[in-house]
């Protein structure tokens, strides 16, 4: 028996925005005639939630049937008329015909060919309705899952896999959960791959669409190890954000500066579990030594707490991390975001409910595979945990047989371990199903003669395939071999393009090293330098900043910018190792007094440097950035 259909529509608290940003979303599960899905209606009630609160009008279906599903176009067309943005999102099955594409209601019984026109809602009856409206027309569409009628569908010509491809005019953006003719997966968990993703992504401050949908992809590229591949088609004539908020500092660093301005020891474990491989996990370690032996300073809390309170409840919903969601509720039980966190408890599985698959993502993912919800697991941790690994990854795998990725993170716990032949096995199963993960980490052992004969060839004919498929780490590694011609001949243009491809599908490793080319006059200009140093600095590639505010300082192939210099630089004593507050300390003499004096200027804005505006340091101009470092980032003091 399908479930009641709900048709509700949830009005943003952002009252201002309510008439500029509608949405409607519809998520279909339980179908009466055919298999019911586990996910989409998850995943339709988690999109509705965040799109609530980034300020959308949300008309919400969940198991609408055929009458419901043109209600639901109706009533969004009416309200989609003069919105600045209109977004229909999908989850539930769909499949296409003659290049036509076909929403199934739940009540859908399709016997043959005569009946697709009568049973289905045909995706030109919402585009319709979109096209009504004056603003940015976007479409997700996670409608991809394997063909629900069989034999009946099978027969009627033009009938194919997945959804095809579609083109309309300006203003659209149509993203798909994989490529044209594809099927995607329903996901291991609460949500679709797919979905999971974007709630990962959706409160970024200041990423455009463009950016955000190759964050996407490479979520679940990693997630599915390469077996699908999202996909979207545009014709948008401006930018588009779902969070218009300045841009700020990483998650992992806001994390810190949320543990360390509320100096509290559950907060700083969080930091260290969620990034055991951060850049300020050094900071933690002594603060919880400190806090062990009684001999930590304790501080005041670096804002008012309408600040606090608010800087917290950002990161929460931003990185939907259940303890932070829950630290908020008990620290500011009145605060403005209270139902709204209340709420996305209710729909954030708890760590115990986690699937197998979860666990065994939890426990060991690689590290360059990490997505935003999972960090990533240095090779020495999974070592302390790899009989629970290879337990969760094993019933994983059980689970879903057609995922070889869960197939590679078992090769990956078994090799940690101790037993490489085994591992090595599991890789080349893994590899042989088309896991990317796998191809790399087998080629590696191919490479190094690790648990098999060395085979230098083999392991470049498995970068060179992984490449092609999407793998960023195999366009490094590939590149790397053309440049240094080992094993094959050097191609210093080939291996760049493969370095600009990685750095396209999201690598920011690879944008760096084109940066580093750049400035070094091998590729493009050193104008083109900056903008792969910031673009690498901002996905993480955190030396960057560093790099960027060289060339700023010295006007090294570009202008003399002292004001951005310190901005990257700000940017880095945040978010890096401790690198640049040294540069900037002990170091100092390497910078101009313009840029230093730039640097104080901020940090006096932001309300931690006291003394003399005068471009040279000393211990308040040191005290002052190590407040900024730990609990003190503000973006709105990086102005140029």
């Amino acid at each position: 028996m399908a479930g009641l259909a709900v048709l509700v529509v949830l009005v943003s608290s952002s009252a201002a925005l309510a008439a500029e940003r509608v949405a409607l979303i519809v998520g279909n599960s339980n179908y009466q005639h055919v298999g019911s899905l586990e996910n989409p209606v998850n995943d339709a009630s988690d999109i509705a939630i965040a799109l609530e609160g980034l300020g959308f009008e949300v008309i919400l279906g969940n198991d609408l049937t055929h009458s419901e599903m043109a209600d639901a176009a109706a009533r969004f067309s009416e309200a989609a008329k003069d919105a600045d943005a209109a977004i229909f999102y999908y989850a539930g099955h769909g499949f296409q015909v003659g290049g036509q594409n076909y929403l199934v209601p739940t009540d859908a019984a399709i016997a043959g060919a005569e009946d697709v026109a009568s049973q289905t809602t045909p995706l030109g009856t919402v585009l319709q309705a979109l096209e009504q409206s004056k603003g940015l027309k976007l479409v997700f569409l996670d409608a991809c899952r394997d063909n629900p009628f069989g034999a009946a569908l099978q027969s009627v010509p033009g009938g194919g896999n997945g959804l095809a491809r579609v083109g309309t005019a300006a203003d659209f953006l149509f993203a798909y959960a994989t490529q044209p003719d594809n099927v995607a997966y329903d996901g291991t968990g609460r949500n679709s791959f797919f979905t999971e993703a974007m709630l990962n992504h959706i409160y970024t401050p200041g990423q455009d669409i463009a950016d955000l949908m190759i964050a996407v992809r490479r979520d679940v590229l990693a997630a599915t190890g390469g077996r699908q591949i999202p996909w979207e088609n545009s014709s948008l004539t401006r930018q588009f954000r779902f969070d218009n908020r300045p841009v700020t500092a990483s998650e992992e660093t806001l994390l810190w500066q949320v543990a360390a301005d509320a100096g509290d020891p559950q907060l700083m474990q969080l930091y260290v579990d969620r990034y055991p491989q951060g850049s300020h996990v050094d900071d933690v370690v002594a603060f919880l030594d400190a806090e062990q032996t009684g001999t930590r300073t304790r501080t005041v809390g670096l804002g008012d707490a309408d600040e606090q309170a608010e800087r917290l409840w950002n990161l929460a919903r931003r990185n939907r991390m259940r303890p932070l969601l829950e630290f908020y509720i008990n620290q500011y039980p009145e605060g403005a975001h209270v139902a709204q966190a209340q709420q996305l408890l209710q729909v954030i599985p708890r760590a115990e409910d986690a699937t197998p698959g979860g666990i065994c993502e939890r426990l060991t993912t690689h590290p360059r595979d990490a997505t935003a919800g999972n960090a990533g697991v240095p090779y020495e941790r999974l070592q302390r945990n790899a009989l629970a690994a290879v337990q969760a990854c094993s019933a994983a795998v059980a689970q879903s047989p057609e995922l070889p990725h869960y197939v590679a993170l078992l090769a990956r716990a078994t090799a940690a371990s101790g037993d490489m032949e085994r591992a090595a096995q599991l890789y080349r199963s893994a590899a042989a199903q088309g896991d990317l993960r796998a191809m790399v980490s087998l080629a590696q052992l191919m490479e190094s003669g690790t648990a098999m004969p060395a085979d230098p060839a083999g392991a470049l004919a498995l970068y060179e395939k992984a490449a092609e498929a999407g793998s960023t780490d195999a366009m490094i590694n590939l590149a790397v071999s053309l440049f240094q011609g080992a094993g094959l001949p050097k191609d210093e243009a080939r291996a760049i393009t493969l370095l600009k491809r990685a750095a396209s599908e999201g690598s920011p490793k690879a944008r760096y090293n084109l940066g580093v080319l750049a400035q070094d006059g091998v590729v493009d200009s050193p104008q083109d330098a900056l903008a792969y140093f910031e673009s690498a600095a901002r996905d993480g590639e955190y030396d960057g900043y560093r790099a960027a505010a060289v060339l700023l300082d010295e006007g090294r192939g570009v202008p003399r910018d002292p004001a951005k210099a310190a901005n990257m630089l700000l940017r880095g004593a945040a978010e890096d190792r401790g690198a640049v507050l040294s540069a900037l300390t002990e170091y100092a003499g390497d910078w101009s007094r313009e840029t230093i004096t730039a640097v104080q200027e901020r940090l006096k804005a932001a309300g931690y440097y006291e003394s003399t505006v005068d471009g040279l340091p000393g211990p308040n101009f040191t005290a002052a950035l190590e407040r900024w470092r730990n609990g003190g980032f503000t973006a709105e003091v990086l102005v140029n």
